[in-house]
C-alpha cells in the first residue's frame, strides 16, 4: 500500500482538524482532485491528491486532530510514502496503527489476554501528566485510537469540558506567550473628530491611515523586537494588522504597505480580507507578517481597553465607539464627536516618549479635515 500522509501546510503549522471528506476507501482519484479539507490554526485548506489511484483507507474522521506526517489517505498499490514527512511521527497525535502505542492493562508483556489499550503517543504522555486512567476511555479516533481529545474531556471531570481547537487554540497560545513576554504599558486619549465630513461614520481607512503616517512619524514603533536576542528590525513599510471577530474566533489578516495606497484601495483591500475571513477562505500567508495591530472593537462596545501586543510586534492601537460627547471650545459647551483611542507599547523595545509621540501623531492626524 502506498500512504500519503498530511503535508507540510506552511507558515509553521503543524496540525489541522479533519472538517469533510470528499473521497472514501474505493474510490478512483486523479492527480490534484480534492481529497480532504482540512481547518488549521488560520484557514480551511483543501488537500488534494498527489497521485493517481484508487483509495484504500482514509485515516480520521470529521473532527479529528491530525499533525504534520501523520497518514491522512492510503492508495492500492506498492508500499512506499507519496506524501511529504515532516517532524516525527512519534510526536504526531495520529490514528492509524502507525502512530498508536500498543500496550497491555493487567498482563506481562508477553501475554495478550488482556484488553490492549490503543493510544497515540501524544495521549499516553498527555494522560500522564493529567493522572487519566487509559485503560477507563473509549477512544474516538479510528479503530478506537484514543487521542488527546479523549484524554483532556476525561480529565475535565464529570462535568464535561470542551477541547479548545484550531483559532481559539491558536489564539490561547498567542496571548499566553504575549502575556509571558511582553511588558505592556497603555496610553489613552480622544480624537474630536468634528471636522470630518457630515455622515461619514466608518472610521477604518482613516484609522489605518492615520497609524501609517504614526509610525513614519514616531518609527520606533513599526518594529520587530527578539527578547530573545535582544535585537529589533526596523520595517521599511506598515503591514497593519486588522483585528476581525468571528464565531470562530479572533483573526488578524494583514492590510499591506498601507503609508502608499490611497483610501479607495485600502477600503477594496479591507473589504477583501473581512470577507475571505468570514468565509474561510484567506490564505495563511495572508494573516501573517503585520508590523502594527488595529483592534476596532468600537464596532462592538466599548471605550478604552488595553489590547494586547503580541510579539514580535511592539504596539498595538485600539478604537472604541465613537460617540457624541460635551467638549469645551473657547469657554463654551458644544457637543462634538469623539473616538476614544488606546495605545499598548511593549515597554521592553518601546519608551514612554515614543509612545506618547506616536499616539500625538496619530490624533492630531485623525483630527484633520480629510
Amino acid at each position: 500500500m502506498k500512504q500519503f500522509r498530511l503535508p507540510d501546510l506552511g507558515e509553521g503549522l503543524q496540525e489541522a482538524e479533519i472538517i469533510e471528506w470528499h473521497v472514501q476507501p474505493g474510490d478512483t482519484v486523479e492527480v490534484d482532485q480534492l481529497l480532504v479539507s482540512v481547518e488549521t490554526a488560520k484557514a480551511i485548506v483543501e488537500v488534494p491528491s498527489p497521485r493517481a489511484g484508487v483509495v484504500s483507507r482514509c485515516f480520521g474522521a470529521p473532527g479529528d486532530l491530525l499533525h504534520v506526517g501523520s497518514p491522512l489517505v492510503e492508495f492500492e498499490g506498492p508500499a512506499e510514502d507519496s506524501g511529504t514527512v515532516v517532524g516525527s511521527l512519534g510526536q504526531a497525535a495520529g490514528h492509524s496503527d502507525l502512530a498508536a502505542d500498543d500496550f497491555i492493562i493487567g498482563a506481562a508483556p508477553s501475554s495478550r489476554a488482556a484488553r490492549a489499550v490503543r493510544a497515540a503517543p501524544r495521549a499516553r504522555q498527555l494522560a500522564e501528566r493529567l493522572g487519566v486512567a487509559l485503560d477507563t476511555l473509549q477512544g474516538s479516533g479510528t479503530d478506537g485510537l484514543i487521542t488527546e481529545e479523549d484524554v483532556q474531556r476525561a480529565a475535565a471531570g464529570p462535568d464535561g469540558g470542551e477541547a479548545v481547537r484550531s483559532v481559539r487554540r491558536s489564539m490561547a497560545r498567542n496571548m499566553a506567550r504575549a502575556h509571558a513576554e511582553v511588558v505592556p504599558v497603555t496610553l489613552v486619549e480622544d480624537a474630536d473628530l468634528h471636522l470630518w465630513p457630515s455622515g461619514q461614520r466608518d472610521p477604518m481607512v482613516r484609522l489605518a491611515r492615520a497609524i501609517a503616517r504614526a509610525c513614519l512619524s514616531e518609527p520606533a514603533l513599526n518594529v520587530a523586537f527578539d527578547g530573545v536576542r535582544m535585537s529589533l528590525v526596523r520595517h521599511q513599510q506598515v503591514d497593519l494588522g486588522v483585528a476581525v471577530d468571528t464565531p470562530d474566533g479572533l483573526f488578524v489578516p494583514v492590510l499591506r504597505d498601507v503609508a502608499n495606497r490611497d483610501a479607495e484601495d485600502l477600503r477594496a483591500g479591507l473589504d477583501r480580507l473581512r470577507a475571505d475571513v468570514l468565509n474561510r477562505s484567506i490564505p495563511p500567508r495572508e494573516l501573517m507578517g503585520a508590523t502594527i495591530t488595529l483592534s476596532n472593537y468600537g464596532t462592538l462596545f466599548g471605550r478604552y481597553a488595553s489590547p494586547v501586543v503580541v510579539p514580535p510586534q511592539v504596539a498595538i492601537v485600539g478604537a472604541g465607539v465613537i460617540r457624541d460627547q460635551v467638549v469645551a471650545v473657547d469657554g463654551q459647551p458644544v457637543v462634538h464627536r469623539i473616538l476614544p483611542l488606546s495605545l499598548t507599547v511593549d515597554h521592553r523595545a518601546v519608551t514612554g516618549g515614543e509612545a506618547a509621540r506616536f499616539l500625538k501623531a496619530l490624533v492630531t492626524d485623525l483630527q484633520r479635515a480629510e
